[in-house]
């Protein structure tokens, strides 16, 4: 089987959907429940088999980083009062075996720069690209981005992740033409086409792309290429259109089997905790008796 290793997790937006919480707290480190979002996207691709995590960040997001560090005079006080349960939590006992690095990306020119900015880290392996905003409750035991890798393995083609939606919502999302409707959460399908937020009547499918990709590096080079879009930013849809249409069986889409949120904005900031709270069976009854 062949090994995806890398993980682009780009975190250099600005959260202005979240202000004024976002204002010098990085949006990535609000929390669900007693986590940020961050540690559980990295929970989600180490768990895959992802060891070495690449954040394309900026020079204000330095406390991200600072996350997955030690804090030796907390984790001294903790060992001291015996709290070895909450210590067993932290970023640097969970992934010890982890590599983490940070690359900067000096302008917030949209995802397809974040990720070039990347590339000196990638050199020639595929690659995987999680999106920090994307929170993927898992209604199963196996996440989604573990099925990516089985029909990446299985296949030799690149992944990515799509989910149905309401028609009414297609004009928010970039969406896939795909080779027939017979996708399913057992069956992946090739995608024909890719388009960045068609009008409903334009839209190719009720299929939106999700924010987990496994990609080759090759897609640098169509990323180099590709000429700023809608608010002068490099779109990753565009350079992944070009490389479909040269090739329609370089991609394929896996369908999503999770409840998905969107963490960037405050429902589904919300959402996201109640999800996780009702998974907790004392969080559960309170959540309850709450709404009540």
């Amino acid at each position: 089987m062949r090994k995806i290793t890398k993980a682009v997790i780009p975190v250099a937006g600005l959260g202005t959907r979240m202000l004024p919480a976002t204002k010098e707290i990085p949006k990535e480190l609000l929390p669900i429940l007693d986590k940020p979002v961050i540690q559980y996207v990295v929970e989600e691709a180490v768990n895959a088999g992802i060891s070495e995590i690449i954040f394309v960040t900026n020079t204000s997001k330095g406390a991200i980083k600072n996350h997955f560090k030690q804090n030796l005079t907390l984790e001294k006080y903790l060992k001291e009062k015996k709290k070895k349960d909450t210590l067993s939590k932290f970023p640097n006992y969970l992934f010890k075996k982890i590599n983490f690095s940070s690359v900067l990306q000096k302008t917030p020119l949209g995802l397809g720069h974040a990720i070039l900015a990347a590339e000196k880290k990638i050199k020639n392996e595929d690659f995987a690209v999680f999106l920090p905003d994307e929170f993927l409750v898992s209604k199963t035991d196996k996440s989604d981005f573990n099925r990516m890798l089985v029909n990446y393995s299985k296949t030799n083609q690149n992944q990515i992740l799509v989910e149905k939606i309401p028609k009414k919502m297609i004009s928010n999302y970039g969406v896939v033409k795909l080779k027939s409707n017979k996708i399913s959460v057992i069956k992946p399908e090739n995608i024909l086409d890719i388009i960045e937020k068609p009008s409903n009547r334009d839209a190719p499918s009720d299929k939106r792309v999700v924010g987990r990709y496994i990609l080759p590096s090759i897609i640098f080079k169509f990323l180099k290429k590709t000429k700023p879009g809608a608010d002068n930013e490099i779109q990753l849809t565009d350079a992944l259109r070009k490389m479909i249409l040269q090739n329609s069986d370089s991609f394929q889409a896996t369908l999503s089997e999770s409840k998905i949120f969107d963490c960037g904005s405050m429902k589904g900031f919300v959402g996201a905790n109640i999800a996780m709270g009702l998974k907790d069976k004392d969080l559960k009854k309170h959540i309850m008796e709450t709404l009540i």
